[in-house]
């Protein structure tokens, strides 16, 4: 996929860059894998806002998406690459040799037509799924396992993949789109290859509304605000508001709020990129 600028014939489209849909093959999804979902507005069961700048937005469908590849060593043919409205990166629908039809992550150079499998002993190419322990070192991977079973759930997003660094006993060593190398069972799943639609972050929305159809309501600065309403607020004239914090005074901007005694960090062998 590529992008595309547009001209200037409004002032929505004067600084637009979006995706051209090439890679696209179809517009209308597989009936079997969509549900409704009910959009809640920021606000919980009792009514309550406990997320604010939430709200609006095109009405969408989400698909169910095969993020555990555990069909084991049944071929799939991959029928069509499709848009999905709920995740940056493309969605393909697997048509597998015994009827049922998959949505699973489109890597980069998924092509329709295409033979996918997933298993132990398949071959290590695009699309394929197999655990770290039957993937050769060096290999760009993407929706990895933390756990066996569980499904993939990391490196899934537009353009995100990871690397198979090493193997030494039951675990894996894999570097993370975020610069952070972490022990792995051998055990997990992780396919093949890169998440497709890496243009996506080249994107850009152009106008206000834009966000407003994603289902954003605009966010209001912190200093902005009264003090009664944020920290940061009050003050004559354009204060500043003091150190940044979120609105119920945690610090922010360096302050570190990971839990010193987090089980996971005796996994992580370096630490992600400041």
């Amino acid at each position: 996929m590529a992008v595309k600028r547009f001209k200037p014939v409004t002032p929505g489209t004067r600084f637009r860059v979006g995706g051209d849909y090439s890679d696209v093959t179809t517009n209308v999804p597989e009936k079997s894998l969509v549900r409704s979902i009910k959009k809640s507005g920021g606000r919980n069961n009792t009514g309550k806002m406990t997320m604010r700048y939430l709200g609006g937005g095109h009405k969408k469908s989400y698909r169910l998406i095969d993020f555990k590849r555990d069909k084991k060593d049944i071929p799939a043919t991959v029928a069509t690459i499709e848009y999905d409205p709920n995740r940056t990166a493309r969605i393909a629908l697997l048509h597998y040799a015994d009827g049922e039809k998959r949505y699973i992550i489109a890597p980069e150079g998924l092509q329709v037509g295409q033979i996918v499998l997933s298993g132990e002993a398949v071959a290590p190419e695009v699309g394929n799924a197999l655990p770290l322990k039957s993937i050769p070192l060096g290999s760009i991977i993407h929706n990895i396992e933390l756990n066996p079973g569980q499904g993939g759930s990391m490196a899934r997003s537009a353009g995100a993949y990871a690397q198979l660094a090493a193997r030494d006993g039951k675990y894996a060593s894999i570097k993370l789109p975020s610069g952070e190398v972490r022990m792995i069972l051998v055990t997990c799943m992780a396919t093949i290859g890169a998440v497709s639609n890496a243009e996506k972050a080249n994107e850009v929305l152009g106008k206000a509304g834009r966000k407003r159809w994603l289902g954003r309501r605009p966010r209001v600065r912190g200093v902005a605000m009264n003090p009664v309403d944020h920290p940061m607020g009050g003050g004559e004239g354009r204060a500043s508001g003091g150190h940044p914090r979120s609105r119920n005074g945690m610090l922010a901007k360096g302050y570190k709020t990971r839990n010193k005694k987090k089980i996971s960090d005796r996994y992580i062998i370096e630490r992600r990129k400041k």
